[in-house]
């Protein structure tokens, strides 16, 4: 049975139109000098030739609140993010690590995008996902990415597994206007964004 996620997505129009692939990024944090902000911009240039990475914002989600769900609905933060993921490809998240884990502030605006649950197979059934993360300590984003793997299982995404990008010491690598100025890590990131995008496009060829 075909994709929810990547079912008719950009079709060519007659065969003559080449087809663009889009991802939809979304950064965890809401500082405005957030490195993993500054991340998804820098891969937004990195992307392979017939891609697009379109950045999201989870700024304007508020907390989570049942009672806020039931009595005003999905708040229209909320509601333009769902429409962005489900126009596109594909979803990128890039990730700080908090404590060890997952940024509140980051699964609150995964926790709202599920709401209601009947509506987790359009937002999240079947879509391709990769994670990535910047972080200024020296061991990166690996245990908020670990941490965020059961909750992509239980939404029913796509996980990549095809490669991980995981910067650490991120200060010493971004300029203040968050140019990233290592090239080892720009090299890693245009392998890491060729790779997923090789990877939702594949889906997208099963499902047609």
């Amino acid at each position: 049975m075909g994709s929810p996620a990547l079912a008719g997505r950009n079709r060519p129009l007659g065969g003559i139109l080449p087809r663009m692939t889009t991802i939809v990024g979304i950064a965890g944090s809401l500082r405005a000098h957030s490195f993993n902000a500054a991340l998804l911009g820098v891969a937004a240039g990195l992307m392979p030739e017939g891609a697009t990475l379109e950045i999201a914002s989870i700024k304007g989600v508020p907390l989570y609140d049942a009672d806020v769900e039931t009595s005003l609905g999905i708040p229209d933060a909320v509601l333009a993010l769902k429409a962005r993921i489900v126009q596109a490809d594909g979803l990128l998240l890039a990730t700080p690590e908090y404590n060890n884990s997952i940024p509140g502030v980051f699964k609150n605006a995964i926790d709202w995008l599920s709401r209601p649950a009947t509506d987790i197979p359009r937002i999240f059934g079947n879509r391709p996902v990769a994670i990535m993360g910047a972080s200024p300590g020296g061991f990166g984003t690996i245990l908020a990415q670990n941490a965020w793997l059961p909750v992509l299982r239980a939404l029913k995404t796509r996980p990549w597994f095809g490669g991980r990008m995981i910067v650490s010491r991120a200060g010493k690598l971004f300029s203040e206007s968050g140019e990233l100025n290592d090239e080892q890590t720009r090299a890693g990131l245009r392998d890491f964004l060729h790779g997923f995008v090789a990877f939702v496009e594949e889906l997208h060829a099963e499902a047609r």
